[in-house]
């Protein structure tokens, strides 16, 4: 059975940010650190930092005076961080650098007067963090029915941003329409979508041709690997989201002679190494890794953290 890697999968530059924020704090300042949500959404990322001494919580109550307290990569809304400057908590900011370049666009918008539209998906981290980041009425859209419901006027000043785990084509319908009923509403350059979510769903679109079964390794609360697992589906090809490899179902293999593999952005490239070996275990394997785009990617770390970096 020939089995393909989608190249690129796994880890972005973001989420490898996020999780090193986690550990250089515990390195420098000791255990424990406390994470407000999944520093990420993946279940052996938030173990493994848990072993470790890092502690999530839910919300800042949680957090006792002077701990030091890291923001996950989705963002948090203005109101978490200044109830942590009120606390005078440590704070250790891992939102995602593309994230937060969203929420200065939504800013910058609102400032100018314009009703800002945020495209992505209800109860989201980054979405509640994006929309308590931009001052004034936030409207949120899943697709173009909700476009129509929108209680804007026809005249009234419009922009547009998006959750960056949705790619130009996921919100390619959703942007048609918003320029239907307002033809002036501007948004962000398509150089503006996060890199990672377009690379990994373009490499699934090619990976998809090649094979007849598509397995995709994330969580089931991540939005991007369900996406990944929804563009297998479209493609035609029998697809499965798996957390880890207890999640495989050897009757999937019936009838199978090639096997796709990828991975969501919060996914570490060791799920993926499990996977491979399970496989081996019911059949041998021909390995090998598509053709695609290589990320070099790397973003910096807080300034508190730089002498853990060094």
């Amino acid at each position: 059975m020939r089995v393909i890697l989608a190249q690129p999968r796994g880890f972005c530059a973001g989420v490898e940010r996020a999780i090193e924020i986690v550990e250089k704090a515990l390195e420098l300042y000791g255990p424990p650190v406390y994470v407000r949500h999944e520093i990420v959404h993946n279940k052996r990322v938030v173990e493994t930092l848990k072993a470790k001494g890092a502690r999530f919580v839910e919300e800042l109550h949680e957090i006792p005076d002077g701990a030091i307290t890291v923001f996950s990569a989705h963002g948090v809304s203005q109101k978490v961080e200044d109830s942590a400057k009120l606390r005078d908590l440590p704070v250790l900011d891992a939102t995602c650098p593309l994230v937060a370049k969203v929420h200065k666009e939504g800013q910058r918008y609102a400032e100018k007067g314009f009703e800002v539209i945020l495209i992505g998906h209800e109860g989201h981290p980054e979405v509640e963090g994006t929309m308590g980041r931009i001052p004034g009425k936030v409207h949120l859209v899943e697709d173009p029915a909700d476009v129509a419901r929108l209680a804007v006027a026809s005249d009234a000043k419009v922009a547009y941003v998006t959750q960056t785990t949705l790619s130009v084509d996921d919100t390619r319908e959703v942007i048609e329409a918003l320029k239907s009923r307002f033809p002036q509403i501007i948004g962000p350059d398509v150089k503006d979508i996060c890199y990672a979510t377009q690379n990994r769903q373009a490499a699934v679109r090619e990976l998809a041709k090649q094979v007849d079964l598509l397995l995709v390794v994330g969580a089931r609360n991540s939005s991007n690997s369900n996406r990944l697992r929804e563009i297998g589906q479209e493609s035609g090809v029998a697809t499965y989201l798996l957390e880890d490899v207890s999640s495989l179902d050897a009757k999937w293999l019936d009838g199978v002679e090639t096997v796709g593999i990828t991975a969501g952005a919060s996914t570490p490239e060791e799920l993926v190494r499990e996977l491979i070996e399970k496989l081996r275990a019911y059949r041998n394997i021909e390995l090998t890794i598509m053709h695609g785009i290589e990320e070099h990617i790397q973003f910096k770390l807080p300034d508190q953290l730089r002498p853990a970096a060094a």
